[in-house]
């Protein structure tokens, strides 16, 4: 029987106290940035830290904590190590049942993972590990061939945060394989026999939304080339094409459609992982607003009709 949502988070494992933690700080800072201009006292260093790239102003002694946006790059290549360790190990364990690294099973059982040989099926965990290692290689190949970045900056502190995230993200799937001491455990033995509807559900919903992504990060990108494919200004422009239709920022609801089918991989009732979708949403949907705001500001023809996040609603 699927737990309650309630029981599930009565026991509140360190890893789910973190992607907690971080869905209130975004969907308070999206609730700040709802608030009619005026009605608050406005905080440089509050504003510096939620805003990154065009969105940014703020005053010149805030700069100094400035990196390249173009550093994007490095979260990537960050998650493409990391990630495809810890799924060298997991596939290690699977197919020829070496035992986890004494190092990671602590850090591990640390962040709450469950000496269980019951619960989350080792395949689902398997899928969303590789599908999140795929999702960085793609995204590493499109900052370095595919968008071109401007001047724009972000915070330090955003830097060291993208960096760790990509280190928590990989750690907090495999804190879901069940397992019994150092071992994976499998149902059956046969990892195959665990395949279920849901598995094939998550994987579509993860290439169609990888796809939009593609498509809406090479429309960005051709805003700044010719035909010919070379980079002939910086400047911003208004995109159009594929959901650029319907919302300002497509390829941040294009994210948190990945991470939703990440979700349906997991079967559905994985609370962890539904902790981490909701920091997703509320964290997309403030750069979504964010940089909405700025296109309307910046171009008096921009189509009325686009929403900012999600399409006819936000």
């Amino acid at each position: 029987m699927v737990p309650s949502l309630g029981a599930a988070l009565s026991v509140l494992s360190p890893v789910r106290a973190v992607w907690l933690t971080l869905t209130a700080a975004f969907l308070l800072a999206l609730l700040l940035q709802l608030v009619p201009p005026g009605l608050l006292p406005s905080c440089a260093i509050f504003q510096d830290l939620i805003r990154y790239g065009k969105t940014k102003s703020r005053p010149a002694i805030c700069r100094s904590f400035d990196v390249p946006k173009r550093y994007f790059s490095h979260f990537y290549i960050i998650s493409v190590l990391w990630n495809g360790f810890l799924l060298w190990c997991l596939t290690q364990s699977l197919f020829l049942g070496s035992p986890f690294p004494n190092w990671l099973h602590t850090l591990l059982r640390n962040l709450g993972a469950a000496q269980s040989p019951e619960g989350e099926l080792v395949l689902s965990a398997f899928l969303v590990l590789a599908f999140l290692w795929l999702h960085s290689l793609r995204r590493l190949f499109e900052c370095l061939y595919v968008s071109v970045f401007s001047n724009a900056s972000i915070h330090v502190m955003q830097y060291c945060f993208g960096l760790v995230y990509y280190v928590i993200i990989g750690l907090t799937v495999l804190s879901q394989v069940p397992m019994d001491g150092r071992n994976v455990y499998v149902v059956g033995k046969n990892l195959l026999m665990q395949t279920r509807w849901f598995h094939i559900l998550g994987t579509m919903m993860f290439f169609w939304s990888s796809a939009h992504q593609y498509k809406c990060h090479v429309i960005l990108g051709n805003l700044r080339k010719n035909k010919a494919g070379v980079v002939i200004h910086c400047n911003h422009r208004i995109p159009f094409g594929d959901w650029f239709e319907y919302v300002s920022s497509p390829n941040y609801l294009a994210e948190l459609m990945i991470y939703i089918s990440l979700a349906v991989t997991f079967g559905f009732h994985n609370v962890t992982w539904w902790l981490v979708v909701t920091y997703v949403f509320f964290s997309q949907a403030l750069w979504a607003f964010l940089s909405h705001k700025f296109y309307k500001s910046k171009f008096a023809s921009y189509p009325k009709h686009r929403k900012a996040f999600l399409p006819f609603l936000f």
